[in-house]
């Protein structure tokens, strides 16, 4: 294997987080900010891009930050290497509600397309970069955008994603839609494109949006049920100073509402 081996343990059910175990001088590499806890005698470190090509040189990392950046996250990453004797644990959360899936690239060819901030941590020798669509219609309308994120090698990843996760295996020819938000990886053997709704009534009052993403097998994909764009939405419309109720849940934050009364 060209990917340090890891070992891993899930936590939680709808607000989880993933406890890895290092063996001495293992490395895990993960998305700044989503650390939760760690052991003593584990080594915390910002690098440049993945950290899968340090050799590279100077323009190699620049060109693995770089990459990142067209994918809108940090230019930096975060390892952690066990630099202690025996066996220590660090532990990462998911960033809202949902679900942290792990897996094994080995098992699917080396290769994972995920939304750009699907990715939650890897074992070091994963390689996180870019998959562009070979259609110039993804990029204008995919939603989640032209480019996507690709996780290349033979070790463990983990990715997360919210709400309720559902695993579909595609046969050779068949056709998935779902929305833009709600698709969180596909393995590359998937054929991505985005397809119009139809229909004026649908893609007005619909309340849908307007493109779908066409999945075509043969592979596997996974789907999320609550996109964090779709539950921020909802929060940002309840809110009071966009005009929500501040008393959902009782008859007299209605009847305050009615009135324009305040409750302070």
């Amino acid at each position: 294997m060209n990917n340090h081996e890891i070992d891993y343990k899930l936590y939680g059910d709808d607000m989880q987080f993933v406890e890895v175990e290092l063996d001495p001088q293992e490395t895990v590499i993960a998305e700044a900010g989503s650390l939760m806890m760690m052991d003593d005698k584990i080594k915390m470190e910002t690098i440049f891009g993945d950290g899968s090509k340090q050799g590279s040189g100077l323009m190699g990392k620049l060109l693995g930050a770089g990459k990142r950046v067209l994918t809108g996250e940090s230019l930096f990453m975060t390892t952690f290497t066990n630099e202690g004797t025996g066996k220590r644990h660090v532990s990462f959360a998911s960033p809202y509600p949902g679900k942290i899936i792990p897996m094994d690239l080995s098992e699917i060819n080396g290769k994972l397309i995920c939304q750009k901030d699907a990715f939650l941590a890897a074992a070091k020798g994963v390689t996180v970069g870019i998959e562009f669509q070979r259609k110039i219609g993804t990029g204008f309308f995919g939603g989640e955008g032209f480019i996507m994120q690709k996780l290349e090698g033979d070790g463990m990843a983990f990715v997360h994603a919210g709400g309720t996760i559902h695993e579909r295996v595609l046969e050779p020819g068949e056709t998935l839609r779902v929305d833009t938000g709600c698709l969180v990886a596909m393995t590359g053997d998937v054929d991505y494109n985005i397809e119009f709704v139809g229909g004026v009534k649908t893609a007005l009052f619909g309340g849908e949006g307007l493109f779908f993403a066409t999945l075509r097998g043969p592979g596997r994909v996974w789907i999320q049920s609550l996109p964090f764009s779709r539950l921020a939405s909802r929060v940002f419309a309840a809110a009071p100073e966009r005009g929500g109720s501040k008393g959902e849940g009782s008859v007299a934050g209605g009847l305050f509402d009615l009135l324009g009364g305040d409750r302070r």
